[in-house]
Order: structure tokens, then sequence, then C-alpha cells
């Protein structure tokens, strides 16, 4: 089979590799339907993390099973399946209080951003559906198995309700997906932070009220004057920087919460501030796992279209292209047709 390995910063090959094996009894393989680009694969990719070896890269996916584990029960081949990007036995403590993401068996998943791949802890991780999906409802499934899950979860942590005024902060995929749940839980005013015109244009569609341009003190004095100096009743942060952690801050109001998703490269808190804002925060990799058979169950039933965030579609031989698309904003998630 082929598939996507990065060797340094910059440098990724579609590249033949040994095809995947049951190695515990615990373990489904797959034939992927569709894989992708994540923001997060930029990092290495930026040579904002370390690569010391050649790295097989994705971690979204959705398929067919082909072969099953001696211990798996839940899933068997011939079904469609969609899981986490964080595999869980979905049994544990931590798993039993919705946070599968910190399951004491978690493993992060690789290689998907290939033909074929092997899942472990298949029964605590994926889901099927009834029968085959259709084919134009693929991408919304794929989206489902990180970026949708981690925009719906960062809506969740930061506890928005039926009424409430957001602010998204970040236009990526995840930030768009950020717009999509807070719209689909009721808020009454969305504010997406967003300087690009298409992005602009989907959180627009997506259920966004308002759009804010501005960024660093211009940007947060700005959402001020919005909600009357009072700040917003929720915050999404959806990028990891220490400048937009810095704005959703400041434009959350005293009791509220901020959900933090966006994973931090050279975040740091001053004490006295953190304390005086009076801002709840929770975050962390999202428990996708938690929201997969309501998430799914809207794609399925068409309530929802996360499949429109994918704006490049091209064939997995093609990754290196859509890793530099992504990386020079020409992309805002590439999905990679296998």
């Amino acid at each position: 089979m082929y598939g996507t390995i990065m060797h340094a910063p910059g440098d990724v090959r579609y590249e033949e590799l040994a095809m995947p094996t049951i190695q515990q009894p615990t373990d489904a393989i797959i034939k992927l339907s569709a894989t992708c680009i994540c923001g997060s694969d930029l990092w290495p990719y930026r040579g904002a993390n370390a690569i010391t070896a050649p790295m097989a890269m994705g971690h979204e996916y959705c398929g067919i099973v082909v072969e099953v584990g001696s211990d798996v029960k839940t899933v068997k081949p011939g079904q469609f399946v969609v899981g986490s990007f964080v595999l869980s036995d979905n049994t544990c403590p931590h798993c039993a209080h919705g946070f599968q993401s910190s399951c004491e068996q978690r493993e992060f998943m690789t290689g998907a951003q290939a033909e074929y791949a092997r899942i472990p802890l298949a029964d605590g991780t994926l889901v099927s559906t009834d029968s085959q999906p259709d084919e134009d409802l693929i991408p919304s499934l794929l989206a489902v198995s990180d970026v949708l899950g981690t925009g719906w979860y960062a809506a969740d942590a930061a506890r928005v309700q039926a009424g409430m005024s957001v602010v998204v902060v970040g236009d990526g995929a995840v930030g768009l997906m950020g717009v999509l749940a807070a719209k689909q839980m009721g808020a009454e005013r969305i504010i997406a932070m967003s300087r690009h015109k298409s992005r602009q244009d989907l959180a627009l569609e997506y259920g966004a009220t308002d759009i804010v341009a501005e960024r660093g003190e211009e940007g947060i004095a700005k959402i001020k004057a919005m909600t009357n100096r009072i700040g917003a009743d929720a915050v999404l942060e959806c990028v990891g920087t220490q400048e937009s952690m810095t704005q959703a801050l400041q434009v959350a109001r005293p009791g509220s919460m901020v959900g933090f998703v966006g994973v931090p490269h050279g975040v740091q808190f001053d004490g006295q501030k953190l304390f005086f804002t009076q801002v709840g925060m929770l975050g962390g990799p999202a428990p996708v796992r938690r929201f997969l058979p309501h998430l799914m169950d809207l794609v399925l039933s068409r309530k929802i279209n996360p499949g429109k965030v994918f704006d490049q579609q091209i064939p997995l031989a093609d990754v290196a292209e859509g890793y530099r698309a992504m990386d020079e904003r020409r992309a805002i998630k590439t999905l990679l047709r296998v």
C-alpha cells in the first residue's frame, strides 16, 4: 500500500509502505474511504515540533473494516466506521466521565494518511453506521473524526448555551467547526475573528453573526465595544498561540468559560492577571468519542454539513501539494481521496 511519511520540515513523501497487520487482539484494520491533513500536522511541517525520525502522518479517518482482532466485538468486517483521533478503551473511569481523550490506555492515532490503517482499541474507538453512507457524506463523516469533534468540544467546554454571545478565536478548520457547533447549541450572537474572505464567508454560512478582522489589542477593543464593554458569555480558542490565548481571555466576561483546543505553542500565563479575570478554562485534546454518535447522526440526517470545510480535495498521491496549500493558506483544509 501507499501512505504519507514526513522526513523533515517541509519534506512530505507519498511512499510504498508495508500493509498494516493485527498486532493486538483489540486491533482492527480499515480501508480508508478518505483522509485529510490537519492543522496540527503543520507544526512539524513548519519545524515547530522536532522530527527525530521519519513520521507516519495522519490521524483523521473513516472507512471500511477489513479485519478485526479476536477480542473485537462491536465492529466487524464490511462495516463503515468513524473513529476518534484519540484511541481509547471507552471503559476506564476517565472514559466513563466523558473524557476518552484522557483514557488510561490512551494512544494517539498515526498513519491514517494512507490506503489502510491499523486502529488499536477498536471496540472503544470506532463507531459504525447502519449501512454504507452516501458518497457525498464521506467528507462530513471524515470531519467528525477530529476537526468537527474538536470544534464541538471547544463549544461544549466553553459551556455554550441558547441565547449566549460567543467569540471564536481562529478561522482555521477547527474555528469554523466551533462556529457551527455554537450555532447548533443555540448561541444568539457568534463573533468570528477572521481576516480571510473565504473563511469569513464559510463562518457566516455556518452561523456567525459578526466578523472581526482586527487582531491584538485592536481586536480585543472591538469585541469589547460590540458587547457593551462586558465581554462574551463564552469564548472558543482554536489556535494555540500566545496572541490567540491572550485575546480569548481578554474578550471573555467575568464568570464565563474559555474552551481552548488549539495545541499550545509558546503559551504562558500571568498568574495575577489570570486570577483577576475570573474566567474559567477547560480544554485539551478533544474527547471526540463522547460526541461521535450524536455528530454522526447529525451528518447522516443531513442537519449539518461540516464537509464544506474541505475546500481542497486531491488524490492521496498528491499529499505534498496538500501540505503546501495549507501551509501557504491556499486551502483551509485538504481532503485526500484514497
